[in-house]
């Protein structure tokens, strides 16, 4: 019989034993040089990136981690010696790594039925829009010159506009651009235009908190300098008709835009927005006061969350109060957790409920 060591040595690691049913087994295996080596602990999406998780003894100098999952799931995780100072130690038997965002890699592990979009690859003789890099100076909190990156639709006709916070991953990681031409190639949406600003770092959690600020430097700067150099729709003569895309923070930020500029920002596409799962916590924020107690202005929404974050009890929580209060909500969940790879899979989603083609 094949010992645990040989397979992960042999196929590599996380073992995947699958029967063909709903979930899969997923054994993430550490194996040590000697038996006095202390293993690392184990943290991902499927316990919220919190506590390391303690490997137990398997066979000798082999420890491991079992849990099932949706066989279509997509799963980031990480080794730590010392949760304390998050040193990271890597799986020296799975090669694939991902960026995380802040500082440093995760390991992930596709399931069999995952599939990324084949959206997110360009689609051969697809018509490419174009990308232009700007500077801006915009009255935001901390640094006021923001990298800003316009999309500009393979079209002549007026279109609407998508203000996209944390822009720059959204393009780099999310190849959102790739996304938007492949879907108006395929007459799958209307034609759309980007304005993909970037956060100050050291200052995003105040500027997607909620932020007047932000909503001012969007309606000021952004908006104004990108009717410049784009051909877009008046929202005067049409109410609504621009968006506002983001995800964690900026998911959060997007909605809250919405709810303070409605007759401006009408779309809304909300990814993993940062509803605090404490349900104190999240009766208290500003938003949810606003939902509950002013009338639902005509907005559309497109919500997805998924089932392996953290922020998935407050976004059912939000998910909840919205269709309560009558908003035009359209909510969604998959088998991932709070990363780029999910957000980039089901942008399209969004986009496709929000922007129908023009009929």
């Amino acid at each position: 019989m094949t010992s645990l060591r040989e397979r992960a040595q042999r196929d590599g690691t996380p073992l995947i034993d699958d029967d063909g049913g709903a979930h899969v087994r997923v054994t993430f295996v550490w194996l040590t040089e000697s038996e006095n080596e202390t293993p690392p602990r184990l943290r991902g999406d499927f316990n919220f990136w919190r506590a390391g998780i303690e490997l137990t003894k398997s066979e000798p100098q082999t420890y491991t981690y079992c849990d099932e999952f949706p066989r279509d799931a997509y799963i980031e995780y990480g080794f730590f010696h010392e949760y304390d100072i998050d040193e990271r130690a890597a799986d020296p038997h799975n090669p694939r790594i991902t960026w995380n965002g802040f500082d440093s890699v995760n390991h992930y592990v596709s399931l069999p039925d995952y599939r990324a979009p084949d959206l997110t690859r360009r689609g051969a003789g697809v018509a490419r829009g174009a990308i232009s890099e700007h500077w801006l100076e915009a009255p935001f909190t901390g640094d006021t010159h923001r990298k800003l990156y316009l999309y500009h639709p393979p079209t002549d006709e007026a279109v609407p506009l998508v203000i996209v916070w944390d822009g720059g991953d959204y393009l780099r990681r999310g190849t959102l651009n790739i996304i938007v031409d492949n879907l108006i190639a395929q007459g799958r949406i209307r034609p759309v235009a980007l304005a993909l600003l970037d956060s100050e770092a050291r200052a995003r959690y105040l500027e997607y908190m909620q932020s007047e600020t932000t909503i001012e430097g969007a309606i000021r700067a952004v908006l104004p300098f990108a009717a410049q150099h784009l051909n877009l729709i008046d929202a005067a003569e049409q109410p609504g008709i621009h968006g506002v895309l983001g995800s964690s923070m900026g998911g959060l930020m997007a909605l809250y835009t919405a709810l303070r500029q409605p007759t401006i920002f009408g779309r809304v596409l909300c990814q993993s927005g940062a509803f605090w799962p404490d349900p104190a916590m999240f009766g208290s924020m500003l938003i949810t006061q606003l939902i509950r107690h002013l009338p639902a202005p005509s907005i559309r929404v497109w919500q997805d969350c998924g089932t392996l974050e953290w922020l998935i009890d407050g976004n059912r929580w939000m998910r909840d109060l919205l269709l309560e209060r009558g908003y035009d909500l359209t909510y969604r969940e998959y088998h991932g957790g709070h990363n780029h790879i999910m957000w980039r899979d089901n942008t399209w989603r969004g986009l496709e409920t929000l922007y129908p083609p023009l009929t």
